[in-house]
């Protein structure tokens, strides 16, 4: 039987932001959306739908999203709103979209089985 020393770490979340040639911002996540990476997050959404006429996020190598990365998508799905540009959210994995769905984000935030999807007009 194996041993494990030490503790485990969380997998720290990793933000990249693009635009593709139409202007759309796509912000793409890896690691887990948890408190620690939430405040990063929330400020390069807010940037997002500040500049861009929509924004996707790509949680596609995002394996576990918290309450507080919840928090942050619904603030900037208001701040697109209130400011009339998109807000999507793509290719979530399993555990994921198990959690979008559980608390009724998916119905307020349009989510898309993946990036093209969402990107599309």
């Amino acid at each position: 039987m194996a041993e494990t020393e030490g503790t485990a770490l969380p997998e720290r979340l990793l933000i990249t932001r693009t635009t593709t040639g139409d202007g759309v911002s796509l912000v793409i996540l890896s690691g887990e959306v948890d408190l620690d990476g939430s405040g990063r997050l929330r400020e390069v959404l807010l940037a997002s739908v500040e500049s861009a006429p929509g924004t996707v996020v790509d949680f596609g190598e995002v394996g576990f999203l918290d309450s507080s990365g919840i928090n942050v998508l619904i603030c900037a799905h208001r701040a697109a709103e209130s400011r009339g540009v998109w807000f999507r959210l793509a290719a979530p994995r399993d555990a994921v979209e198990r959690v979008l769905r559980l608390v009724g984000v998916d119905a307020l935030i349009p989510c898309y089985p993946s990036v093209d999807q969402a990107l599309a007009p």
